[in-house]
């Protein structure tokens, strides 16, 4: 099903992610996941094959709770989408991880939405979209229509480390 890892990463880059599930996808759905690499990465919890997307700068967005007291904000950091992978075949989930330091993206309930897919599956809970070369372009322009750009900074910082890791 997938390449064993024992040390199972909870944090994975795109690149990653297609290295350990990938050997099944189809080419051009792997180069649309690639797309996300400079913007996005994944993480996982409880289940190995499900994986959340999220901003790699990690932006905070503040909100008012509505609960003990309306008027206190707070911050959440955005989910873009939940990759899931189950038999070598990659689907979108109609939901992402929800806690104290992660909310749903509303591009999520409309991608799933409007997903032309003919591979519905339900695992754990979870209603599941078949992705594939018909409906990838779809997802990805709509993930990186709403997923913000990286800031100058964070570029900066990844050039830093990549001169420094060419010069040794």
């Amino acid at each position: 099903m997938f390449k064993t890892n024992h040390t199972r990463k909870s944090t994975v880059s795109i690149k990653m992610f297609i290295n350990e599930f990938g050997e099944s996808f189809p080419e051009h759905l792997k180069e649309r996941l690639m797309d996300l690499d400079a913007r996005c990465f994944l993480t996982r919890k409880d289940i190995p094959y499900r994986f959340d997307l999220k901003h790699v700068e990690h932006l905070q967005y503040k909100f008012t709770s509505g609960k003990e007291d309306p008027k206190a904000p707070y911050s959440k950091e955005y989910a873009y989408g939940q990759f899931v992978v189950l038999d070598g075949r990659l689907y979108l989930s109609e939901s992402c991880l929800e806690n104290n330091e992660i909310m749903e993206s509303d591009i999520v309930k409309a991608i799933y939405n409007d997903l032309d897919s003919e591979g519905m599956v339900f695992d754990e809970g979870r209603n599941l979209k078949r992705l594939d070369d018909n409906n990838i372009d779809f997802v990805i322009d709509s993930i990186l229509s709403s997923c913000p750009e990286v800031s100058q900074a964070y570029l900066d910082i990844v050039k830093g480390m990549v001169s420094r890791s060419d010069n040794k």
